[in-house]
């Protein structure tokens, strides 16, 4: 499969990239099959059941309300976050499903909308099945999907492997032999490849959308203050702790640190509300690499437009080679895979705009990951509140860390970026799936709920 920058800078809304926004394309893409097989107007009814870390955590992460929308016909990138409240309001007093502007069907989410918490399908941990029958009761089809983390979907139709790319790369060391052989950075080999799926104009075009996505997120989050949604009522702390900062606090010794808490807490309390959000590489770990990029703009000496591209694409190429070696996703690898990935590629992303080498964006990557890994899943009340938000501002500062760690070095090290990858892979196999997602072990036990 060709990966892109924009495969893990995805914009769309909270709480969670493997559990709101797959689901919510997964259920899409099943109407348009619908709609493309000359089968929509058959419907009358269509079954949802979601199995494994989506059975066992969904409704707490909003799969719901998600899947009811893609069924509408909405996108994760532009359905407004507002909507999704509503509709699931409206088909629970009426019973009534409108798929793809197109026939209204009856919908009872109590029998419909099955999650299987103790069940899973044999691919992966996030899977959905979507079940269509006519008005005789007679099956018309019936699809299942993989919501693998960051938005990603496997299934039906779903493999495309797209053009043959210039400085094709599966890993670190490929990739560092590119940028050794073409005396490029990261960027520039990332940039070769996007220009083979996109004008060059249109990706930059895109970045500075995902900026501009990012830098909306992290000003929202610092203006609003309240509780968060769900049964936990945890106070949004992001507006106190940039008051604290702005009444003379900013001016200590470690403030810069204080603001990356600050940024990275804004955006994931945005998330845990279920705002706009950028999946960065999940919904989860969204906080980290906008938190970092603001320590960029606003925190070193001479940020750029063209450095924040080249930010966001040298961040987007670590997600490819953990992807590739491992996982993204917290149900199949745990919290290393969703706050250790989003930290690594902040940090190769720093690493580069502040006058890195290949090898040094390497070796920070390699420092990011490595001190992320074990690190469970584990959310209590299956919400993404704690300790995901926390974990997003710690993320950024070992970010930042690793890139000053780096940038000391001269990029050689003893643990390849490549090890850590595959320790991570093989430490997410052996980690018990009660801490994948499932609320069923770590601190979504061993916290009361109030």
């Amino acid at each position: 499969m060709t990966l892109s920058v924009f495969d893990f800078f995805r914009i769309g809304i909270g709480p969670s990239s493997s559990h709101t926004v797959g689901p919510m394309r997964a259920a899409r893409l099943f109407v348009d099959a619908l709609h493309r097989e000359e089968l929509l107007p058959s419907v009358a009814r269509i079954k949802i059941e979601l199995f494994g870390s989506l059975g066992a955590t969904g409704r707490g992460h909003g799969s719901g309300p998600a899947v009811l929308a893609g069924l509408t016909g909405a996108e994760p990138e532009s359905v407004e976050p507002e909507a999704l409240p509503r509709l699931s309001a409206d088909v629970a007093e009426r019973h009534r499903l409108r798929l793809l502007n197109g026939p209204e069907i009856r919908f009872h989410p109590d029998r419909d909308l099955v999650f299987h918490g103790r069940r899973s399908l044999p691919d992966h941990p996030n899977g959905l099945r979507f079940s269509a029958r006519d008005g005789a009761d007679a099956p018309l089809t019936t699809r299942d999907y993989y919501s693998v983390g960051g938005g990603f979907l496997r299934g039906e139709g779903l493999a495309d492997d797209g053009p043959a790319l210039p400085c094709p790369f599966t890993n670190a060391q490929e990739l560092l032999v590119l940028c050794q052989q073409r005396g490029e950075a990261i960027s520039d080999i990332m940039l070769a490849n996007e220009r083979m799926l996109r004008p060059e104009q249109e990706t930059r075009t895109g970045l500075l959308r995902i900026r501009d996505v990012m830098l909306e997120c992290v000003s929202r989050g610092l203006a609003n203050d309240g509780t968060l949604p769900g049964p936990l009522h945890v106070q949004r702390r992001a507006p106190g702790l940039q008051r604290r900062l702005m009444n003379g606090a900013g001016q200590e010794p470690l403030a810069a640190m204080d603001w990356l808490g600050a940024y990275a807490i804004a955006v994931n309390e945005e998330n845990a509300a279920g705002g706009r959000v950028v999946t960065a590489p999940t919904n989860g770990a969204a906080g980290i690499v906008p938190a970092v990029l603001h320590y960029y703009l606003y925190h070193t000496p001479a940020p750029c437009e063209d450095g924040v591209i080249r930010y966001l694409l040298t961040a987007g190429a670590i997600g490819m080679i953990i992807k590739a070696g491992a996982s993204i996703s917290g149900a199949e690898a745990g919290c290393q895979g969703e706050v250790g990935s989003a930290c690594a590629m902040a940090a190769a992303g720093l690493t580069e705009v502040t006058g890195g080498t290949p090898g040094q964006v390497e070796n920070a990557a390699e420092i990011a990951l490595e001190h992320h890994l074990g690190m469970t899943c584990d959310p209590v009340g299956g919400l993404v509140q704690i300790p995901c938000i926390e974990r997003n501002a710690m993320g950024a500062v070992k970010a930042v860390n690793a890139q000053r760690l780096a940038l000391c070095g001269n990029g050689s090290h003893v643990v390849s970026l490549d090890k850590a990858v595959r320790t991570m892979r093989d430490t997410g196999r052996d980690m018990k799936s009660k801490y994948k997602e499932t609320s069923r072990g770590g601190l979504a036990v061993n916290v009361t709920e109030c």
